[in-house]
């Protein structure tokens, strides 16, 4: 079995080296720019407007959906704000150095406008079920759009059904085995906690939750993701705070080494530039999913009959996951040198902690942060990705698979707990690709729409503004 699963690990990593992440950088980075520049920066132009939604300001103006704006926001966060955020970090400063940072920044920025794109067109073709419920994402946006406006019918169900496959791969895969692999471990790590108790706690816990469906799960995250970030904002702040002398020089470490690579140095074997682009892309993508297309999902179910105004509130996350969190952790680990340590994964974060809390006359709770703060992330995460594998699940089988499919997610937690930390890694950064490559395809033959659906909002707030009485 070792040997069987070594060589479908080979056979993964060759296609993540030379297949799937020049396609992510070939695809994802041009395809932010030209949303960009088509937008005219709406991602920074209009934050404050897209801040206004989601505290409920034009909540008045919501009909049929699931879940208010803030809620399926909560729901898509909680989905995005994961691992990627504690343990993704590491890996890329760990594979890519310091500058790989600078690559998650370029990222989160251009996801930004690529979370405002996939969730306006997915809100514009979400699908209404005979029991009310909404079904919604790029599997429907794809399929519903290239034939409005192609009259291409078969080349929009191949495209959308392979998103549709890719996305239950991914939801076992980048929201599940990932998550609770991290959980596993870090118990294990720490606390000596067997992974195979773990495994079965979780999933457990897992299947009580993701029964209820959105709305339920909603609830969850809804008051946990907040406190969560609260609760790791804080730490991470404190830290940095110590180490302010510090923050100059690792900025100017991220800056400086995003474009020629990191000598080897301390622990740290080194990097080249590729391989610092690469791992920043990579793990980028992976923190806040934007160009992946699965927020889109959760948010198709808001309550509000404006497309792009979903798509506004969508745009936050990068910002919230990559650009404010993932942040936090980079200068954690850099201002404190645990970069330098020659540690993976959780157990670079864990010293970073523990090394800033040790300078402040805090000792030997920072292994307890990190754990509190991994299990906070990864779980929210975990039953956030079961919805998005129940309407793709409903997508291609209809709703006789979701039963079935929330039993198999069940026990893709347990095995990811049990599998090795490479495995599991390596499978997530393949399936990731599967799903964005469709979702930029989609996204760049439906620009016009998205293009059309901005200005028609836009236009209708400069009235309402007007009628209002408001700036």
């Amino acid at each position: 079995m070792d040997q069987f699963l070594q060589s479908v690990d080979n056979a993964i990593v060759w296609y993540n080296d030379y297949i799937g992440g020049y396609a992510i950088l070939l695809f994802l980075i041009p395809t932010g720019v030209y949303f960009i520049i088509r937008l005219k920066f709406l991602n920074v132009t209009k934050l404050k407007h897209s801040i206004q939604i989601v505290a409920g300001k034009y909540d008045k103006d919501d009909i049929k959906g699931d879940v208010n704006s803030f809620k399926a926001l909560t729901t898509a966060l909680s989905a995005t704000v994961g691992t990627g955020n504690i343990v993704g970090v590491s890996l890329a400063i760990y594979w890519g150095g310091p500058g790989a940072v600078f690559w998650m920044w370029v990222t989160g920025f251009l996801g930004m406008i690529l979370k405002y794109a996939e969730t306006t067109l997915s809100h514009k073709y979400r699908h209404f079920n005979k029991d009310g419920t909404v079904s919604g994402g790029p599997m429907y946006s794809i399929r519903r759009g290239i034939t409005e406006v192609y009259n291409w019918p078969i080349f929009a169900k191949v495209l959308a059904g392979i998103f549709a496959v890719a996305t239950i791969l991914a939801s076992l895969g980048t929201g599940n085995m990932a998550q609770a692999n991290s959980i596993a471990h870090a118990l294990n790590t720490n606390y000596s906690i067997p992974v195979l108790y773990t495994g079965i706690v979780i999933a457990l816990m897992v299947l009580l939750i993701i029964v209820g469906g959105l709305k339920r799960i909603s609830e969850v995250t809804s008051k946990l993701v907040p406190f969560m970030a609260i609760t790791y904002f804080i730490a991470s702040v404190i830290i940095i705070g110590s180490e302010y002398k510090h923050i100059p020089d690792a900025l100017y470490l991220i800056v400086s080494s995003a474009f020629t690579g990191t000598a080897a140095t301390g622990g740290f074997v080194g990097s080249a530039f590729l391989m610092t682009l690469v791992w920043g892309v990579r793990r980028g993508l992976f923190s806040n999913e934007a160009g992946q297309g699965s927020a889109p999902i959760a948010h198709a179910a808001a309550k509000t009959k404006y497309p792009a105004r979903e798509g506004l509130v969508a745009s936050l996350e990068p910002l919230v996951d990559t650009l404010i969190i993932c942040t936090l952790t980079a200068l954690m680990i850099i201002t404190t040198g645990a970069w330098q340590s020659g540690a993976e994964g959780v157990e670079m974060t864990i010293i970073a902690m523990d090394t800033g809390l040790a300078e402040i006359g805090i000792s030997g709770i920072g292994k307890h942060i990190v754990a509190l703060g991994l299990f906070m992330f990864a779980f929210s995460t975990l039953i956030s990705w079961s919805y998005y594998g129940t309407r793709a699940a409903n997508y291609l089988m209809g709703e006789k698979a979701i039963i079935p499919y929330r039993f198999i997610y069940g026990g893709f937690v347990f095995l990811g707990s049990i599998w090795g930390l490479d495995l599991v890694w390596h499978f997530v950064d393949m399936v990731i690709t599967f799903m964005t490559l469709p979702n930029l395809i989609g996204l760049l033959l439906l620009s016009g729409i998205v293009i059309k659906e901005t200005n028609e909002y836009f236009d209708h707030m400069k009235i309402y503004n007007k009628e209002n009485k408001l700036g």
